[in-house]
């Protein structure tokens, strides 16, 4: 890989995983109402399922999911589901760590799959496939080099993210904050599947 492609790969990294999405936004909402602790299993699973999730598109399940219109409407009916779901729970939490936890509980498996089901990781999946691997004749070494570099990115920027819910957690239980602010992280999940269904119309 060349240092141009290398450069153009980081700059690609920083903007897909910096810029605020699903992933970034439950991040920041389960750290802020439970803590970092809590929200670290879903931290880690994001750079897991992305990790499994490039290697899918890399071995060529992301060429059937473009080739068939009904798979990419399945993932894209999936993902706007499963995030208007933890918009409804998110903005039903109105006190830090609830009785019932489980009202915003998402599992370390939960946040692998649902690497599966954002069709924005799909498409930046396969963009990267597209642009840095496939048909490159040391195909296996670049992935090699692309996989850890898209994993520490997911890991940093999901840390960062829930690390700026947790310094917030204590501000957040005065008065009605909380209250605001989950109704914003839930309005964010429902313009983020909004997004996903104009990006794909």
């Amino acid at each position: 890989m060349t240092p141009a492609e290398l450069t153009a790969l980081l700059v690609l990294a920083t903007a897909s995983s910096f810029t605020p999405g699903p992933n970034t936004t439950l991040s920041t909402a389960l750290a802020a109402n439970f803590g970092l602790k809590r929200a670290m299993r879903f931290v880690l699973a994001v750079p897991v399922g992305w990790g499994l999730l490039l290697a899918a598109c890399a071995g060529g399940i992301g060429a059937l999911v473009v080739a068939v219109p009904g798979l990419r409407w399945a993932i894209l009916g999936g993902g706007m589901a499963y995030l208007l779901w933890l918009a409804w729970k998110l903005a039903g939490s109105h006190r830090l760590g609830q009785a019932d936890p489980a009202r915003l509980h998402v599992s370390f498996t939960q946040g692998v799959g649902l690497q599966f089901l954002n069709i924005k990781a799909w498409m930046l999946a396969l963009s990267i496939v597209a642009g840095w691997i496939a048909g490159q004749p040391d195909a296996g070494a670049r992935f090699l080099v692309v996989l850890p570099i898209l994993l520490a990115y997911a890991l940093a920027s999901n840390l960062t993210y829930a690390l700026i819910g947790s310094l917030l957690r204590h501000w957040l239980a005065q008065g009605a904050r909380l209250r605001v602010f989950n109704g914003a992280m839930a309005l964010a999940l429902v313009l983020t599947a909004a997004w996903m269904l104009w990006s794909a119309l």
